[in-house]
């Protein structure tokens, strides 16, 4: 298992590499930069001597693999550089968003795995009944309206109305994260409440839960510990896309709540041309998504014999 861990691991890091590249060549092909969102958003009538000094200063003259360079031998340093707008290390802006952005990953997906996978064995359990048409067409309309939809309804309902959740957000607080909370799990859960279905559906059809009914094994005691185990690997894999995406900022919900964290900082780092901010979250979505996957494959070898062994069914 160590050996595997450190193959994958050394796999990943050429990824991260290419990733940074790409990302920073798209910047550069986007036909502006910071120097030039800063003077224009101000109004104020700026010469070209002025703007290509403010360039020379922060190194934008410079050759694209040069900058590159410097960029990256910066950031195995531990030196992901200064803000171009704020003036503000990198860095030390970039960890102050992060514990909102955890808090609402966390409470997301908490809230999802209460809701979707309970509601999921109830469908697959009732097939075809009136409880799994019920939750099936509550799925169907939880995954057709768009997450800002949702949120919106949510702050006219909860805030407006019933005055029962702030607005916007008042501060990284349990009470001003439910609101954005609610809005990303009524969507998720909506999606993975079906998934969980179909995966129990396809398991209780399976050849050893038949075997066991026949031993006379009571239904919940083959639902639990067998069915649901052998379902993990789906629900797991679900979950680890959503892990990933939640980590790096949901940058809709986030602006609609001003909820202070990763998602809103490149959403306005984007709008600035902020290029050192932008860097530094591609660089930890890139991260995120090579830890969650390596994570996962992890767990796959742990809870799966037939992968640790190479074997395939049939």
């Amino acid at each position: 298992m160590r050996k595997y861990v450190l193959h994958r691991f050394l796999q990943l890091i050429p990824i991260i590499i290419g990733i940074t590249f790409l990302a920073f060549a798209m910047m550069r092909l986007a036909g502006s930069d910071a120097i030039t969102e800063k003077y224009t958003n101000t109004g104020a009538a700026v010469s070209q001597e002025v703007i290509d000094e403010a360039r020379a200063e922060l190194g934008l003259d410079q050759p694209f693999l040069v900058q590159y360079v410097n960029w990256l031998g910066g950031l195995v340093q531990g030196d992901m550089g200064v803000s171009y707008i704020s003036g503000r290390d990198v860095f030390k802006t970039f960890i102050s968003k992060l514990p909102a952005t955890l808090l609402l990953t966390f409470l997301s997906i908490l809230m999802t795995v209460v809701i979707s996978i309970p509601l999921g064995i109830v469908a697959a359990l009732h097939h075809d009944r009136l409880t799994d048409y019920i939750l099936r067409f509550l799925s169907f309309i939880g995954n057709s309206l768009p997450n800002f939809f949702v949120g919106l309804l949510l702050m006219e309902l909860l805030a407006i109305r019933m005055g029962w959740l702030p607005v916007i957000s008042r501060g990284v607080n349990l009470r001003s994260a439910m609101m954005p909370t609610l809005t990303l799990a009524i969507a998720m859960s909506a999606k993975y409440m079906r998934q969980v279905r179909a995966t129990v559906l396809e398991e209780m059809n399976k050849e050893y839960v038949l075997g066991g009914k026949a031993r006379g094994v009571r239904n919940s005691v083959i639902l639990w510990k067998s069915v649901l185990k052998s379902s993990m690997l789906t629900i797991i894999t679900l979950l680890a896309l959503s892990i990933g995406s939640l980590l790096g900022g949901t940058a809709i919900i986030e602006s609609i709540f001003m909820w202070d964290g990763v998602g809103k900082l490149a959403v306005d780092a984007i709008t600035m041309r902020d290029y050192p901010l932008i860097q530094a979250y591609v660089v930890w979505m890139a991260i995120i998504y090579v830890l969650v996957n390596l994570a996962t494959d992890i767990l796959y070898h742990a809870l799966d014999p037939r992968i640790r062994l190479g074997v395939t069914e049939g």
